[in-house]
């Protein structure tokens, strides 16, 4: 069963990278993908992951990248070391807004909201270390400030996790005082 889901959301990935590179109207290539847990491209401009390679880091600028939003405390054991080094060497702009694991607050994502809108007309990358608190954020972003449907918007989220304990909470939460009902499965 485990190999079948995993299967399953490899597919549903590749699909969703080939119709964002295809509706952004560029070539599917190598230089399109790089190495990250749980890519999930959202549109042509936005893109959520768990933590990418140094690697992959370096190259964001030549695949049209103009920000990164790394969403976990720079300390954690499997952060790039330098990586707001690597992401501005290239004329990228980079926030940390350091959400400790299980704990994200409503100042976490009212930090984020900022960091969205001052980005708004550029490529932005917005990752944490798996796509779970990356993930979580755009999903409250994109219903609360977009306005998108929460049902669409929650397709990509369910792709990495389910939330539960203290990002359930954050998720219904913010919906509530959004006005927004839906209940996060």
């Amino acid at each position: 069963m485990f190999a079948a889901t995993y299967i399953h959301r490899q597919a549903v990935l590749l699909l969703a990278l080939i119709a964002t590179a295809a509706f952004a109207g560029e070539p599917l290539g190598a230089d399109m993908i790089f190495q990250a847990p749980n890519v999930v491209p959202l549109s042509p401009r936005l893109v959520t992951s768990g933590q990418p390679t140094a690697d992959a880091l370096s190259r964001l600028a030549t695949q049209g990248f103009g920000a990164v939003i790394y969403l976990a405390p720079p300390t954690v054991p499997t952060a790039v070391a330098g990586e707001a080094d690597i992401v501005r060497g290239q004329g990228l702009e980079f926030v940390n807004i350091p959400i400790k694991s299980g704990k994200p607050t409503e100042a976490d994502f009212r930090a984020f909201i900022a960091a969205m809108k001052k980005f708004r007309d550029r490529k932005v990358l917005v990752h944490c270390q798996a796509n779970l608190r990356a993930s979580s954020m755009t999903f409250l972003y994109r219903v609360i400030v977009d306005h998108e449907s929460p049902e669409t918007a929650y397709e990509p989220v369910t792709q990495v996790w389910s939330p539960e304990g203290s990002w359930k909470r954050l998720i219904t939460t913010q919906l509530k005082k959004a006005g927004i009902i839906f209940d996060p499965y």
